[in-house]
């Protein structure tokens, strides 16, 4: 398909694109899965660049704590946060970054979506 759309030369089909700015109606949103020991988040309905490079949690009794990336959209952390409201700050690959304060409320549970707020 692509060689009847681009001019073919050498191997090689140059393809052109540029990234275009979501935007998304509604705020982020934050489904929390997991267990006591490790907590999974995935982030989504993020506008901007679209693309999530970074996250960081905050429990109420804790300071901010680097999630790492476990597949797509998914961050997880090995530390219990049960019992403390959590805070989010959230960076896209265009470099902004945007702090979603007390987002879980102290009585969250595992398996539900918790609203950000806001949008990029």
């Amino acid at each position: 398909m692509f060689v009847k759309l681009a001019n073919y030369k050498v191997g090689v089909i140059p393809v052109r694109y540029h990234r275009v700015l979501c935007s998304k109606q509604g705020r982020v949103k934050f489904e929390i899965k997991g267990n006591r020991y490790r907590t999974l988040v995935t982030v989504y309905n993020v506008g901007g660049a679209g693309d999530v490079t970074n996250v960081k949690i905050k429990g109420f009794n804790s300071g901010w704590r680097q999630m790492r990336r476990n597949w797509g959209q998914n961050w997880q952390i090995g530390s219990a946060l049960v019992g403390q409201s959590l805070s989010f700050q959230v960076t896209t690959s265009d470099g902004k970054m945007v702090q979603f304060n007390n987002v879980a409320p102290v009585n969250w549970c595992f398996g539900q979506t918790y609203d950000g707020r806001i949008n990029f």
